[in-house]
């Protein structure tokens, strides 16, 4: 099939087991689960699920599996659930994303922990997803969508989040630290379109920058707001892999968008929440664990080699000059 037979929204297949994993799974009564991260731990593949419970507050708990798709060992007990000492969690924690940092020889997880001031990006390390550490609040409400690249820039780390103004668009931004602690240089990344575009208005991270040969790629959901409300959908992004604050390209269309009936009906309908990816290359294969409607986890497959084919053909991206980072 050649490029220009293949249109962005054909590049990710369902899975026919699909949905994966639905609350009659759990160890525990509980409302939903939805917007794993996803990560390849030794020989399973483990998902950080968000688990809602039947007062509507969330909590993280683990899912593997040696396929990544079909026979999930559950916990028994949630990794991450609210912890009085943490006062920013007293509402839940919710959509996590993990990154392994082999300089600490851990797994990062950034989650939002949701504070009675809103909602925040937190971050808790562990190195087996069975004990975690947690590092606490990194970013002040309103801000989410969050996650860690892998590694250092010029001794630098570097966490691409999605903050919300009180007026304008929600963009993307990417912001830099020394210590994983204290954040600043907080700048722009990427922009929501604006007028009928599908991601106009408010944009955020999926799940967390691949890096390729191409650069780093990154997904992300962008909600378009409809009269009978928003509609999450998938695009896909190219950032510079020396810089990662340089986008490339940017997709034109949507990837993937809500078309099944339990991505259509749900506690919040019409949603494809993507929190985490598995990469196989030697099987050319790229597997996306994301959120439906809200409250159940769905899985969807790509060959990888034809996501950076349609990637080299996407429209280059019209980057901002040095300094413009958003403030005015």
């Amino acid at each position: 099939m050649t490029v220009s037979e293949l249109s962005g929204r054909h590049l990710f297949v369902r899975h026919p087991f699909n949905p994966i994993i639905t609350a009659d799974d759990l160890p525990y009564p509980a409302n939903t689960v939805f917007n794993p991260g996803a990560a390849r731990v030794g020989d399973e593949t483990v998902l950080l699920m968000r688990v809602e419970d039947l007062r509507g507050i969330s909590c993280l708990h683990v899912a593997r599996s040696a396929d990544g798709v079909s026979n999930w060992h559950l916990d028994e007990k949630p990794l991450l659930a609210p912890d009085p000492a943490h006062a920013e969690e007293v509402w839940g924690c919710e959509d996590p994303r993990l990154v392994y940092l082999p300089e600490l020889e851990e797994w990062a997880i950034t989650y939002t922990a949701y504070s009675n001031r809103g909602p925040l990006v937190s971050l808790a390390m562990t190195k087996d997803f069975r004990e975690v550490r947690r590092l606490g609040r990194v970013m002040p409400p309103d801000d989410k969508d969050a996650a860690l690249f892998p590694h250092r820039f010029d001794g630098r780390w570097i966490m691409i989040h999605r903050p919300a103004p009180l007026l304008g668009p929600a963009n993307i931004w990417i912001s830099y630290s020394p210590d994983l602690r204290h954040w600043g240089d907080h700048t722009v990344l990427l922009e929501a379109r604006e007028g009928a575009w599908w991601d106009a208005g408010k944009i955020g991270l999926g799940p967390p920058p691949l890096a390729t040969a191409a650069g780093w790629l990154m997904m992300y959901h962008g909600a378009h707001a409809t009269a009978s409300g928003p509609i999450y959908r998938v695009g896909l992004a190219l950032l510079d892999l020396e810089h990662p604050e340089i986008v490339l390209r940017r997709s034109a269309e949507w990837v993937m968008g809500p078309i099944t009936n339990y991505e259509s009906v749900g506690d919040v309908d019409k949603v494809i929440f993507p929190n985490g990816w598995v990469l196989d290359e030697a099987a050319d294969r790229l597997a996306v664990y994301y959120g439906a409607g809200d409250s159940v986890i769905g899985l969807a497959v790509a060959r990888f080699s034809e996501v950076m084919e349609y990637m080299a053909h996407a429209a280059l991206h019209h980057h901002r000059r040095a300094g413009d980072d958003g403030w005015g």
